[in-house]
């Protein structure tokens, strides 16, 4: 089947609707390839609107990819704090690094170039080939599998489904005259007018071929199958605070999550509540607040008891320091962290301006 008329469908109605968005170039100009590349980034697990102001401020901070490359992780990871998933971070300074070393400032213009570099996956490789470089690839992201899932009525679960949807995603995008504006402009749709909820079918330049919507199932589609109960883990945290209204944080040592960042200090997370006495400190004498702090994760969920005690003026941390509320800014602390702190800090927790939810 030649989907040609469709693919000018879609061109025309992307070309009248596009939103304009901080790394979107505008009509008729060229892409730039470092915004597209941050961008694809920044909105994995995130939404549009959170990851605005964060685009922002790193393309102001650091407006080319050799400006990144040449930054201190720990600063890179500190302007991402309250996007989550850290590793994207971590990854988005090597990659930029690697950039500068391997390609000598520019990305590679092609899926087998890109997909080389640390934190690019098969999705973002086709996104920036074919957004930055008009080069033809198929970018599927959940807003293209709900347009191709009702488009060709696939009646087939999520995630069991995926394989089948890029092949169909592939013939939608096949031999289009404009790439970059096709792939826009499918996950566009997805975003705007077929929405998970309440598609808006009227507005939709594919309706009269959509299967789902002649079928009366758009709404019921795509179809997924039940996710699995996620597990509960469990730890304490530590407010330990020095006047004048300093609290003591700490570098996460070691791989995995939050590696790199700062921490208020814990106990391990185990499957099993931690046993009565294990403190941070034998020197400090600490009381348990009313209040633990609830946090959910991709795979699991967490629940840590909130544990507080007060320093004297000789204590001296094994590691860490101690630092005020306008300090936070400066360092990396995920949500989690932000969390407590707003709940330790009480009456002056509004001076947090970086405590975002994750």
């Amino acid at each position: 089947m030649q989907y040609g008329t469709l693919q000018k469908q879609l061109l025309k109605w992307f070309d009248r609707h596009r939103r304009v968005m901080p790394w979107r170039a505008l009509k008729g100009r060229t892409p730039d390839p470092y915004h597209v590349w941050l961008s694809e980034i920044m909105l994995q697990q995130t939404t549009v609107v959170t990851v605005g102001p964060y685009f922002m401020k790193f393309v102001k901070k650091w407006p080319t990819v050799e400006k990144l490359a040449k930054a201190k992780l720990d600063d890179v990871l500190a302007a991402w704090a309250g996007l989550g998933y850290y590793a994207r971070a971590r990854n988005l300074h090597k990659c930029a690094q690697a950039v500068m070393k391997d390609f000598g400032g520019k990305f590679p213009d092609n899926e087998d170039g890109l997909i080389k570099l640390p934190g690019i996956g098969p999705y973002t490789a086709a996104a920036v080939a074919s957004i930055a470089f008009n080069h033809p690839a198929v970018a599927v992201d959940g807003n293209v599998e709900r347009v191709v899932s009702r488009f060709f009525a696939i009646e087939e679960p999520l995630p069991q489904s995926k394989r089948a949807l890029r092949a169909r995603a592939a013939e939608l995008a096949e031999d289009n005259p404009c790439p970059s504006d096709f792939t826009q402009g499918f996950m566009e749709l997805g975003a705007t007018v077929c929405t998970p909820k309440k598609p808006k079918c009227a507005a939709c330049p594919w309706q009269k071929s959509c299967a789902a919507h002649r079928l009366g199932i758009a709404e019921e589609l795509p179809r997924k199958t039940a996710a699995a109960q996620k597990p509960v883990r469990y730890g304490r945290v530590f407010w330990i605070e020095k006047s004048p209204k300093k609290f003591l944080i700490e570098k996460r040592a070691g791989k995995g999550l939050y590696e790199g960042l700062y921490q208020l200090p814990t106990t391990d997370w185990t499957d099993k509540a931690v046993a009565p006495g294990k403190n941070y400190d034998a020197r400090l004498r600490f009381r348990r607040l009313d209040a633990d702090v609830r946090h959910s994760f991709t795979h699991f969920d967490l629940v840590l008891e909130i544990w507080t005690a007060r320093a004297g003026a000789s204590f001296r941390p094994g590691k860490g320091k101690f630092i005020s509320a306008d300090e936070l800014e400066n360092y990396a602390l995920p949500s989690l962290m932000h969390k407590v702190v707003k709940l330790c800090l009480g009456g002056y927790a509004s001076t947090l301006s970086a405590a975002k939810s994750a």
